[in-house]
């Protein structure tokens, strides 16, 4: 995706964030059972916050649980506020320049990256509770880039932090396999697991367990808002399961 297709989804998913009515900030949300609307409105609020704070180099960071999140129907303009902060921050920074980031340095347009596809799984997260069974799906080509930047940056980052991969689990494969008419986007991933996470390529071949669905439902799926129950999966169903859930992220 390019730096302008990022932007424009923190735009799109934001706006829906925004657009929540003030009654349903108490709903419960499905697929983060621990939140309320009103919860989730406040943690993207203050991950913008952040992030813009790791764009723009400011002297003193605040830290996610050190932004107050206001109560009641505030937290609809504050979330706002935190957006366009976010896109302000970003905009006066060149792509190519090396910003902050929980990783280490790295280029902007990390942060245009994570903070699209952090809004997309939110924005169905919130759907899950305001209009359950109507979510929007992803489009393919942002489907296909979470699924990437899932593989690339939390994947080895949760091994290194967690219990590590359980040795039954080494050697395992698993085939993502998107269904979509899109033929402009590659929308299959074969993952091999390795002792410190997984080997992946892009590419059709024959898995311990393949997941066949649209991509907005394999991203999803990575992301645990989409079980596995619902998608056609073909071969060793526990492998598939056991794989995904070495990451798990809110």
């Amino acid at each position: 995706m390019t730096v302008e297709r990022w932007s424009a989804a923190i735009e799109d998913d934001g706006s829906a964030l925004a657009a929540t009515a003030v009654d349903a900030l108490g709903l419960d949300v499905p697929t983060c059972p621990e939140w309320t609307v009103h919860d989730l409105l406040g943690h993207v609020g203050a991950v913008h916050r952040w992030a813009a704070d790791c764009v723009s180099g400011a002297d003193r960071r605040r830290g996610l649980s050190a932004i107050e999140v206001p109560t009641g129907a505030e937290v609809l303009t504050w979330y706002v506020a935190g957006r366009d902060e976010l896109l302000a921050a970003l905009a006066d920074r060149s792509p190519d320049d090396l910003v902050k980031t929980f990783v280490g340095e790295r280029p902007a347009t990390f942060w245009y990256r994570r903070q699209a596809n952090e809004l997309a799984i939110h924005r169905w997260d919130l759907e899950s509770a305001t209009r359950p069974g109507e979510q929007r799906t992803i489009d393919v080509e942002q489907a296909a880039d979470i699924v990437d930047e899932w593989l690339a940056l939390f994947v080895p980052r949760f091994v290194e932090l967690g219990p590590g991969v359980p040795s039954e689990l080494v050697g395992r494969t698993l085939h993502l396999h998107g269904t979509d008419d899109d033929v402009t986007h590659d929308t299959e991933w074969f993952w091999t697991v390795t002792p410190t996470g997984f080997e992946y390529r892009r590419e059709h071949a024959k898995a311990d367990a393949a997941v066949r669905a649209a991509a907005s439902d394999l991203a999803l799926a990575v992301y645990h808002r989409r079980s596995l129950a619902d998608l056609d999966v073909v071969g060793d169903t526990d492998t598939a399961a056991a794989i995904l859930d070495l990451i798990h992220i809110s």
